[in-house]
C-alpha cells in the first residue's frame, strides 16, 4: 500500500506534537518495516526544511530532512501537478497539491490529520489512526 504522508503527520513525529506524535510515529515504524511504502510531496520536504530551520536551526533541519529522504520516497510535484491542482474543486491548494503529486506517484491513499481538507479527493484519506487499524486488520 503506498500512502502519502500529509505535512502534518509527519510534523507531529519531529515536533513531538500531543496527542498525535505516537500514531504518527507508529506510521513511521510501519513505513520503516515496509508494512506500507510512504511517501511524501516534495513540497512537504522543503516546508518540513524551512519550519524545522525557523524552529531548531539549520543543523537539525538538515539531519531531519536526510532522515526523511533515507525513510520516504518523494512525489514530483511538476508543472502538470501544479496546474491541476489550480483547476481542482480542492479549497486548499497545497492539499490539492499533495493528492495531485499522491496521485501522479501511483499513491493508494494519503494520512492526514485533517481529512476533510482532503474531501474533494480521488483517493483514500485515512487519519494515522484508521490506517494503523487497517494495518493491524491486514497483519491477522
Amino acid at each position: 500500500m503506498r500512502i502519502l504522508f500529509d505535512t502534518n503527520v509527519v510534523l507531529d513525529v519531529f515536533l513531538n506534537r500531543e496527542p498525535f506524535v505516537e500514531s504518527a510515529a507508529n506510521l513511521f515504524e510501519a513505513n520503516a518495516r515496509g508494512d506500507i511504502e510512504g511517501m511524501l510531496g516534495a513540497t512537504t520536504v522543503t516546508t518540513i526544511y524551512y519550519l524545522l530551520n525557523s524552529n531548531r536551526g539549520n543543523a537539525v533541519a538538515h539531519e531531519k530532512v536526510e532522515a526523511l529522504l533515507r525513510l520516504f520516497d518523494v512525489a514530483v510535484v511538476n508543472h502538470q501537478v501544479l496546474m491541476e491542482a489550480a483547476e481542482s474543486e480542492f479549497a486548499d491548494y497545497e492539499d490539492a497539491v499533495l493528492h495531485g503529486a499522491a496521485r501522479t506517484a501511483g499513491a493508494d491513499g494519503i494520512v492526514t490529520r485533517n481529512a476533510a481538507d482532503f474531501s474533494a479527493a480521488s483517493l483514500s484519506v485515512h487519519t494515522p489512526t484508521e490506517l494503523l487499524t487497517i494495518l493491524d486488520h491486514r497483519r491477522e
